[in-house]
């Protein structure tokens, strides 16, 4: 018999994600002991060639407040300068390197995915950390309990890069065209749509059990 999976596709540098990170929080405090959740990398950044954050800061300064007055998320300061000051930033975001700790996170902790992936993109949108950098990953390491510097190793690794290139094209064959977007797995291919975009704890609890009452149905 198949077990239901509940599938989060998600991307680091994806602001609306960082929003819903607290309806995952309480969906995996709930379901997480009961139910598989698996979450899956989008790679949303993936340029041909670098691409400095220049390209997109107007755009996003002008679309965060929308995210933090819809959701409840703050971001912060730290984070907001780069955007308010593009020509003193380094940063060339890139989807690669907070998919592949996400790859390394699930083989060392599968149980704190949903955990991990909140920590993450707290750590890029309130505290400024630029995820392309190795050393933005090494407080996380300790906290979930890796060796720091074996996990940086790991963060250059092919296995581990294959494994979040492996996720991109499942995100794709699962038809997900933006983030965040919830499914639950109920077969081998069998899905339902909880949520594409962002969706409050009540709307995606409520369509979440409507899915549950319409499988009872089916098997009675």
């Amino acid at each position: 018999m198949f077990s239901p999976i509940l599938i989060y596709c998600y991307d680091a540098y994806c602001g609306w994600c960082y929003g819903f990170s607290s309806v995952m929080r309480e969906l995996d405090e709930k379901f997480g002991l009961h139910m598989q959740i698996e979450v899956l990398s989008g790679g949303m950044v993936l340029p041909e060639k670098p691409t400095h954050i220049s390209a997109t800061s107007e755009y996003i300064l002008g679309a965060y407040k929308n995210v933090e007055t819809t959701t409840g998320v703050v971001f912060g300061k730290e984070y907001l300068w780069h955007l308010e000051n593009p020509s003193d930033t380094d940063w060339f975001p890139n989807s690669e390197k907070p998919a592949v700790a996400m790859c390394i996170i699930k083989e060392h902790a599968p149980e704190k995915q949903v955990e991990f992936v909140a920590d993450l993109q707290y750590a890029h949108f309130f505290e400024g950390r630029d995820l392309t950098d190795n050393e933005s990953y090494r407080h996380l390491a300790d906290k979930y309990g890796m060796d720091d510097a074996l996990f940086i190793t790991k963060l250059s690794d092919p296995l581990y890069l294959e494994k979040a290139y492996y996720e991109f094209q499942l995100c794709k064959q699962l038809q997900v065209t933006g983030f965040p977007t919830l499914l639950l797995q109920t077969g081998e291919t069998k899905f339902y749509l909880l949520a594409r975009g962002y969706a409050n704890y009540d709307t995606v609890y409520a369509r979440l059990q409507e899915v549950v009452n319409e499988i009872t149905s089916k098997q009675s």
